[in-house]
């Protein structure tokens, strides 16, 4: 962190010359004075906002938090994740406690872990997506952690800092496993379902949530023109075939070979970055199947952005419940 003392003896020398000016000459000693302190005050300002992220610095960053885990540096988080952060994990949703927690990485054994094939969105000048596909080697609580995945991680702006906002993967389905492997029950989630501390439930999230549930009911009619509504048209999403654009994703979504019932989504809560951007985070229990095998209950995360007053999904991802 920078700190800014000179700014303190710059204003008093300024004042300093002032008193020693005739007073003929007090116009213009003001003038200076004025013109120091906007100039301090803009140097000032400028030094303590971060610069805008780009894709390098913040994958540095996502690379040091996997190092941290790996040499279960638990003080490593309190600093690195916002008081609000949202994630997903073992133990099921996390808030910042809980997932400094289950980062400390007490009971993990870390061997390695490769991130690859980056893409950055900006959300607003405060706020920006990364998504990436993660490889390790990485076993907790005796428990093999999937070799790959897709994953995601939000970073907003806290003045001269970027933080972790966000976090979730979705395990890449290894196309070798049998079928008693792929159907496996899936573990209840954990108790600790609490939404973080500046997560709502009020009118925000309940528009998000109302957009969701229509982009459901579309994906289970395979409603092609339902799902373009819905999505930006530089939306990106994680679906069984990779990452995937808005065309590519919505072609996966009306020809996958799925048979759904219905579908009941719930626990909708949203944090906002920004006027203009908001992270929608809720759950999904699926009545029906895709490739015969049963759609096991998802934890989901969607990014909205307002285009032209209305909310559109720019970013979506669902994880299964372990």
């Amino acid at each position: 962190m920078n700190r800014f003392k000179y700014l303190v003896l710059v204003v008093a020398a300024a004042f300093a010359l002032t008193a020693c000016e005739p007073a003929a000459n007090t116009t213009s000693s003001n003038a200076v004075v004025k013109n120091t302190n906007a100039n301090v005050m803009a140097n000032s300002n400028a030094a303590t906002t971060a610069a805008a992220p780009t894709k390098e610095a913040l994958m540095t960053l996502e690379r040091s938090a996997y190092e941290a885990w790996k040499n279960k540096d638990a003080k490593f988080w309190d600093t690195f994740l916002t008081a609000n952060f949202v994630g997903y994990g073992a133990a099921g949703k996390l808030d910042k406690a809980a997932a400094s927690k289950e980062y400390a990485g007490a009971d993990c054994e870390v061997k390695s872990s490769t991130l690859s094939d980056e893409q950055m969105t900006q959300l607003g000048p405060d706020a920006a997506l990364i998504t990436y596909k993660l490889a390790q080697d990485a076993t907790c609580g005796g428990r093999k952690l999937p070799t790959n995945s897709w994953a995601a991680g939000v970073y907003v702006r806290e003045g001269s800092q970027w933080k972790g906002a966000f976090h979730a993967e979705a395990p890449i389905a290894d196309p070798a496993a049998t079928p008693a492997a792929a159907k496996a029950p899936v573990k209840p989630a954990s108790a600790n379902t609490t939404a973080s501390p500046a997560a709502t439930t009020g009118a925000e999230a309940d528009a998000m949530f109302a957009l969701e549930k229509k982009a459901w009911e579309a994906w289970i009619k395979k409603d092609a023109k339902g799902l373009e509504d819905w999505s930006s048209t530089n939306m990106t999403t994680f679906t069984d075939k990779g990452r995937q654009s808005r065309a590519d994703a919505i072609k996966t979504w009306t020809t996958d070979p799925c048979e759904i019932k219905s579908v009941n989504l719930s626990d909708p809560a949203s944090v906002s970055f920004g006027s203009d951007f908001a992270l929608l985070t809720f759950r999904s229990a699926v009545d029906g199947k895709c490739s015969a095998n049963a759609v096991p209950p998802m934890h989901g995360a969607s990014i909205y952005a307002k285009e032209a007053g209305a909310w559109k999904v720019l970013f979506t991802m669902n994880a299964p419940i372990q």
